[in-house]
This record gives structure tokens, sequence and C-alpha cells, in this order.
């Protein structure tokens, strides 16, 4: 039998993390560094790596799974395409207007982010369609031929479409969508029905609107890697990570990147879901630490915590289920995570009170941290873990040579001299103004969820995640902490777990007690026999494709909703049993219920297959002496260091007292003095804190 294999590749900040796994279940990474400037020649260069130390041909991949931050970054940089948005007259401001809110109450000095789309690239159109789906004012073709004019003066990029109530009848929608497009064969347009036919027009229009944003980069960049995956005779699908940790094929990227912004961060938390389950953990905080952001999110009996609705902002961005109208709003699919602008090459400086901060800047890996003598003279997080110990002077297998001296050059010229302080107590200070900020992404995803910290396990991963994951689970009563294998380039590997997945949604608004459940399952069967329609057009035979429903549901009056499972083929489903379980789930997240009726707003279809083979299961064997060398480490405000023996992480086979250094071609990890790290069945590494 040929030897077949799959590729998962993720782009970092500084670095590009690529697992090959054979179906066999040999397996092999590489970190290369990431190129900001093509971000495709990294993935390229390192699947070609791949390939040749695992003596591979390129017709031997059979899939290549890729998460990308193109899309978040050109949100990050305002870079996103020159974009225009056509909508309802009277409804141009609704991106100014949003819902109202402030994230902070008693910040007099927050400013709301600007609109993706300038108000003089917002046009207006005079169309109603009423709230039942019926036509008010019919749409008129002089006013479409004048509004096609001014939309190809604007020379714009991309073009949003949102109208008001098209959720109920998309008829105006698609006609001002085709008119546009004949017209202006070139210019890329979305409409809102095709990426969110549901109510509420600030969410529809802002989730269009960083769709069509992101649309010219996203597209651009996923065509260069297919041309150059093409010219490397990779002819194997491409697939690309989603913000809900499933995948989707390439096409359906370049349409919806909406759905990506969050692409590669999120199959992290699948790959700990994964690994939790085979080690037998139930309860994970999975803390993803890069070189430019770090991030986290729960899981919690197993199951993914996920949300329909995500904010991008600077600082830290989370779901808006509690903080709203920070930035820029995504109604779509995704896993529940917080995210802080820290990460190992975050930049630090000393503000005009006379603070140390540490990000949201990133060296990134152009020029990189000033150690990596690349020409970066700024000191970031990861010249202060090479001054103080946690970090050997080679990264990425050896690749990388670090300069301690450049390190403490810089940190002595931007932080120390200007606080009076020693170098090594300025590094001190960046790291524990790092571990600060990052544990608010901790608590952000549990205390701030109602959870407590304390009934969970910290499981850390990314290239600088482990190196912080002590002090950090300390700092939030955490008591044990995992470090996976390979976790330098765990979220490459989470990808080979995640399956392929589509989503639909059809609107389906009850009143209290108007739920009907002959109608819900009446709807639940059209919607599927859609999806199929819709997934064969694509190829993929709906044999094997799994479908997982799920209603809205939300008391009468309110807002918001949460999502509740069930099976519409289901013997035993009754009405009484969904609003059951729409009381627990409320009562689980906000600790209280009401008395008032339960109602529906929409009907969601997850359809999803594996990708996974099952013989692709590769064994952890170590083996050997794991003790190599010792080097001093500075833990906590201590002065003085403490001589730390190294030890070769895969070699490691039994029960080792902190402090310890671990050593690995893909990370660096400490454990503190009076901690003990144990190497479970499935080659996690368990460290308890004392």
């Amino acid at each position: 039998m040929p030897t077949t294999a799959r590729i998962g590749a993720d782009i970092g900040g500084t670095f590009t993390d690529l697992v090959l796994v054979t179906g066999d279940g040999r397996r092999l990474a590489k970190k290369v560094s990431s190129t900001p400037a093509n971000p495709e020649a990294a993935v390229l260069a390192g699947v070609g790596a791949l390939l040749a130390e695992a003596g591979l041909e390129p017709g031997d991949v059979t899939a290549v799974l890729h998460g990308t931050t193109v899309g978040s970054n050109a949100i990050l940089q305002k870079r996103g395409g020159r974009i225009g948005l056509v909508t309802t007259k009277g409804f141009r401001d609704v991106l100014e207007i949003g819902r109202l809110r402030t994230p902070g109450m008693f910040d007099l000095t927050w400013d709301k982010p600007a609109p993706l789309v300038p108000r003089h690239l917002r046009f207006e159109i005079a169309e109603r369609i009423a709230a039942d789906g019926s036509i008010v004012t019919p749409l008129d073709e002089e006013e479409l031929a004048v509004l096609a004019r001014r939309i190809a003066e604007a020379k714009l990029d991309t073009l949003a479409l949102c109208f008001l109530n098209s959720y109920a009848n998309p008829a105006h929608e698609l006609q001002v969508a085709a008119f546009i497009r004949a017209a202006l064969p070139d210019l890329p347009v979305t409409a809102s029905v095709s990426i969110l036919p549901e109510q509420r027009e600030y969410e529809r229009t802002s989730t269009t609107v960083v769709n069509a944003y992101v649309l010219p980069v996203m597209r651009t960049y996923l065509i260069a890697l297919q041309e150059g995956l093409r010219k490397a005779d990779i002819t194997a699908p491409l697939f690309i990570s989603n913000s809900n940790g499933g995948l989707a094929p390439v096409h359906v990227a370049q349409e919806k990147p909406v759905m990506f912004i969050s692409s590669g961060r999120a199959a992290g938390v699948v790959g700990a879901g994964h690994m939790g389950r085979l080690s037998g953990i139930a309860n994970l905080v999975a803390f993803d630490m890069g070189g430019t952001t770090a991030s986290a999110s729960l899981i919690k009996d197993g199951e993914l915590t996920r949300t329909t609705e995500y904010e991008f902002r600077d600082g830290i961005s989370t779901p808006s289920r509690f903080i709203k109208a920070g930035g820029y709003l995504m109604r779509v699919p995704t896993v529940d995570v917080a995210e802080i602008g820290n990460g190992a090459g975050s930049i630090a400086h000393v503000d005009d009170g006379g603070l140390i901060c540490v990000g949201p800047v990133s060296a990134g890996a152009v020029p990189g941290p000033a150690c990596y003598g690349a020409g970066g003279d700024r000191p970031t997080l990861t010249d202060a873990n090479l001054l103080l110990g946690y970090l050997p002077d080679r990264l990425a297998g050896g690749s990388m040579m670090l300069s301690v001296e450049l390190a403490a050059a810089a940190i002595k010229r931007h932080v120390a001299d200007p606080l009076g302080l020693s170098i090594v107590q300025a590094a001190l200070g960046m790291r524990a103004i790092a571990n600060s900020n990052m544990a608010r992404a901790i608590r952000a995803v549990t205390v701030e969820r109602g959870q407590d910290p304390r009934d969970f396990v910290l499981f850390a991963f990314g290239g600088a995640g482990p190196n912080h994951a002590c002090d950090l689970a300390r700092s939030v009563g955490i008591s044990k902490v995992v470090l996976p294998p390979e976790p330098g380039v765990f979220t490459a590997s989470g990808m080979l777990e995640a399956v392929v997945e589509d989503f639909f949604i059809r609107p389906f608004s009850r009143q209290p007690g108007e739920i009907d459940l002959a109608e819900l399952r009446a709807t639940a069967a059209s919607l599927r026999d859609h999806a199929i329609r819709e997934l064969e057009t694509q190829g993929f035979d709906p044999d094997g494709i799994h479908f997982s429903f799920e209603l809205d549901m939300r008391f009468g009056g309110q807002d918001s909703e949460l999502q509740i499972s069930f099976d519409p083929q289901a013997q035993d489903l009754r009405i009484d049993d969904l609003n059951g379980r729409f009381l627990a789930a409320y009562e689980d997240m906000f600790g209280y219920v009401s008395s008032d009726g339960v109602e529906s707003v929409n009907l969601r279809l997850r359809a999803h297959w594996p990708l996974k083979q099952q013989s692709e299961t590769a064994t952890i064997r170590p083996g050997g002496t794991s003790r190599v060398s010792q080097r001093e480490v500075y833990f906590d405000n201590d002065a003085r260091p403490v001589l730390t023996p190294i030890h070769d992480r895969a070699a490691v086979t039994g029960a080792i007292k902190g402090p310890a250094i671990f050593e690995s071609a893909d990370t660096t990890f400490t454990i503190p003095p009076g901690a003990t790290a144990e190497p479970d069945l499935h080659g996690n590494l368990v460290v308890t804190l004392p």
C-alpha cells in the first residue's frame, strides 16, 4: 500500500509551524521563519522541507490543512480593500449607531472604532421589505443604473450589500447583487443573505462588511498559495481552518473569509479537547501563546465552548456575549476564545507615567526580537526570557542563534536605564507584566464566565505558552499544568484532528408558547435538504456527512440567545425538553433563570465529516538519558539565579522535581522549584504545582 500523508500548516507572527502525519502513523514537525510580505512562501518552504525529510513525493500528499492570520491582520492593520456599502435608504449610519453601548461603562476615554466603510462610500437605495417578507417599496431600475455609475466612480476594491429585512425576503438584495455584478464584473460583491440571513440589521451589516473588507486580501493570498502548491506538484485539496475549529474547502474561504478571521487559533483548542479526552481530563483551559498574541479558551466536561458572535478589537478580543460594542462584530460560529496582544515578540517600553508596558506591538518575524541579531533593537519578551535563563541560545531546533548581549543592550537602553533598574530587574518586570496581561485572557474565559479556574487544568501550547504556563497557573489558582508533545507546533497538529464542516441557518422566530414540534421538524428537514443540495454541488457525498441541529432560544423580550442542540428525528423529542435544556444552559451561564416564557429565533445546521484516517495514530516512546546540562534561571523576583538542570524533553521517562528546564526542537519550558513534572501515556508532561 503506498504511503500517504496529510500536512497541517499554521502561520504565526514569528514562526510558521508545520506537521506531517503519514497514514501509518509516522509524524514529522518543523518550524520555519514566517515571511510577512509573502506569507505563502514560508508555508511552501516548510512543506517542501517536510516532504524531503520524510522521503515522500508531492503526489503522496492527500490533503493540506492550513490556518492563517491574513484575515485578522488585514483588520488589525487596516489594510483591507477600499470598500463600499449599499443599504436601505435611511440606514446609512447603522455601523456608527451599532448597539448604543460601550465596552466599559465608566471609561470616558474610550473611542469607538472607526467604521471599515467611510460614510461617503455608503450608498442608500430606495427599497423596503417588511418584517414578514412582503415588499413595501419595490426597486427602481433607473436608480440601480445611477447606483452602478456611482460605485464605478468610487473605484472600489470590494462591495457589501445589506438591506433591511432581507433575511425575511432576499429578492431585492439578490437583484441588486446581480445587477452590479453584471455592470461591474471585476468588483467582488458580498450580499448579507449569503453570509448571515438572520435578523438584527447592525449585526448583519457588520458581519457582511467585515467579509467584504478582508475578501480581496484573503482571496489574493489563497490563490497565491494554491498556485505555489500546484507548482510544487501538490494537487491534494487545500482546506482552511475556520473560526469554529473545523475545516472548509479553500473556495469557501475565498467567498466567506469572515468565517476564517480566527483561522488557526481555534484549531489548537480542538487539539486540546482531543488530547483531554485521550487523557481523561474533562475540564481544561486551553492556553496558546505565540510570537504576537496569547489566547485562552474553556473546555468543560469535554466539550469545547462555542458561540455565534465575536468582536475583533484592540487590547483583548473576546466573544461579545458580555462585553459589547468594543470592536468589529462578526456573527459567525466560533470557538469561545479570549485573545490578547501579548506574545513572545511583544515589544516592551516605558510609558509616560514611568510604567513598564509589554505589547500589543510585536517585533514579528522581521526584524524580530533584538536577540535575533536581524536588525531589531527594541526589547521583547523573548529578550527578557533569554536573559533570565528561560531560553537557550538556539531556537527552532538549533537553526537560529540568539544573542544574550544584544538582548541585554536593548533592555538596558529602553527599560532598565529609564527606570533606574538593573537589567535583571527590568527583565523580571517585563515578564511579570506580560504574565499579568495574559492572565486576563484566562480570567476572561473562567471568572468572567462564572467558572472557578481552580476547577480546571491549564493545557499550554504554542511556541511560548509552556514557558509562561506555570506562572500563569499559579496566578489564577490552577494547580496542574499539562504540556502536550510538540507544543510549539500544536495548533498545526490540531488541524489534523479537525473535521470538515459547513454551516446553514434559517430564521425560525416563534413567540413563547408558539414553538410547534411538527413545524420545527419540517423546517429542519427542509434545511437539511438544502444543505445536501449545496454540498453535492461542491462535490461532497452526503452519505458520509453528519448533521447537527441547534435552535437559538431566549426568554421573551430578550435580545440575545443561547444555542440548544437537538435531534429533530428523535422520537422522544418534546418542546418541554427543549425549554428545559435552555433553562439549564441559561442558569449555568448566568446563575439564575427567569419565569418568562421561552421563544425561538433561528434554526442552525452544522454539516461535518472527518478527513482523518484511523491509522494516523503516532505513539510517543521516550527513551535515553534526559539530563543534558544546566544553566542559571531567575525565578519570580529573586535577584539570585538558581542553577537549573536541563532535560531533553523526548527522553524524560519518570517524575522530575523542579526547578527544571525541558528542551525540544519546537519549544523550551521551565518548571519552578517545588513543582513536579511527569510524562503520561500520551506523551504529555503533567506538571503539579506546589
